[in-house]
């Protein structure tokens, strides 16, 4: 789907089924490549440092306009640079980083393997204590959130062991690469492994540098939620969506079915982005937490298509995204005709599509198929 070069393309990927996956959308993994050109954009200059962080030694200083050759990025401390506010970090060589924030690359950058994963180091400083032959690293847990959870693996999913008060210390072995978590402290995959076996998301915790841990595998970030599972969850965020733009709760519901494959594209479960709304220009607006560069296609009017790079929002949560999906249609002029039907989801979703929102001939019979087949229509609040 081309929408004034702002969304991603689904006209290839449809499939025309109403069975537990529609779409096969985009995915975030993307093979390794022996370097990737890259442009510096810097008022001044920018610096290395020896790690994914501001509080990392400065080994070096790149200029404006300068080229460079990225050879992976991890997951860092958060910067809002001059291209877009970001965790990427990337490795322009051995103990050589600098922030995705300030640089724009010709094409997608694959993530370093785990063995080559940094811990984020803090400001704070670092504590350790020796227990016989082992060493830790000595954590403090914060939360706003209540209790934090010790989990099986480095997965919110995985099961609970226990639970970590605010405020706590904790001794901690040695960090992996996890799903993302979305923390009082900062938005990371890290996950901090503690002594028993047991995993803390490293977004509640402040630390010294942790060690990667030895044979660690990155967890699966596949969602397989079952239709009713996922339509459960989606509720919320599009009702909120109605109340604050406008947009039917049951076409927004569709839209995310159709264009995230029940949430299972590489947008929708690693970034929560469940319709393909894009950065512009380092822009992502008050609902969306940053940018992330995929691999997609992209399609013209006349139905040509065509594969590019292109930089998409992420989000903290699958509501966020929904509220950006209302946010969106309400602020571009071209939909005004559509909220003159705002309690009419079929003549809504006619009006969008019809106002250019999707090249697929078909889209509108795909939405409003949807909406009955599952009865979403029971969702729209105003009923």
């Amino acid at each position: 789907m081309l929408h004034t070069a702002r969304r991603l393309s689904t006209a290839p990927l449809l499939v025309a089924a109403l069975g537990a996956g529609l779409v096969v959308a985009p995915s975030a993994a993307l093979a390794a490549e022996a370097g990737v050109p890259a442009t510096v954009h810097v008022n001044t200059t920018l610096k290395v440092r020896s790690g994914p962080s501001l509080a990392a030694k400065t080994v070096g200083s790149l200029h404006n306009r300068e080229q460079v050759t990225v050879a992976c990025y991890v997951t860092g401390q958060r910067v809002r640079g001059s291209v877009r506010t970001t965790t990427d970090w990337y490795r322009i060589g051995t103990d050589r980083y600098v922030s995705y924030g300030y640089v724009s690359a010709s094409r997608p950058v694959p993530r370093c393997a785990v063995g080559s994963a940094i811990a984020v180091p803090t400001r704070t400083k670092s504590k350790s204590r020796t227990s016989g032959t082992a060493r830790y690293v000595i954590g403090t847990v914060k939360s706003g959130d209540g209790k934090v959870n010790l989990r099986a693996g480095a997965s919110t999913s995985a099961a609970v062991t226990g639970s970590v008060a605010s405020g706590a210390k904790i001794d901690l072995t040695c960090a992996v690469t996890g799903v993302k978590v979305v923390g009082t402290v900062r938005s990371t995959t890290q996950w901090d492994r503690t002594p028993t076996g047991a995993f803390i998301s490293h977004a509640y915790i402040y630390s010294g540098t942790l060690p990667v841990c030895s044979g660690s595998i990155a967890p699966s970030t596949s969602v397989t939620l079952t239709p009713a599972e996922f339509i459960e969850d989606s509720v919320p965020g599009a009702q909120r969506g109605w109340r604050e733009y406008g947009v039917p709760a049951s076409v927004t519901i569709a839209q995310a079915i159709l264009e995230s494959g029940w949430g299972r594209s590489g947008l929708a479960s690693v970034d929560k982005n469940y319709f393909g709304i894009k950065c512009q220009d380092g822009r992502y607006g008050k609902l969306a937490t940053g940018c992330h560069v995929y691999r997609t296609n992209e399609c013209t009017k006349s139905g040509t298509c065509f594969a590019t790079s292109d930089s998409f929002r992420t989000y903290a949560t699958q509501s966020h995204s929904y509220r950006d999906h209302g946010n969106f249609l309400r602020v571009n002029s071209r939909y005004a005709g559509a909220f003159e039907h705002s309690k009419d989801a079929n003549k809504f979703i006619w009006k969008v599509w019809k106002a250019g929102y999707a090249t697929d001939p078909n889209y509108y019979t795909k939405i409003t198929g949807i909406m009955a087949a599952y009865d979403l229509y029971q969702y729209d609040t105003w009923k």
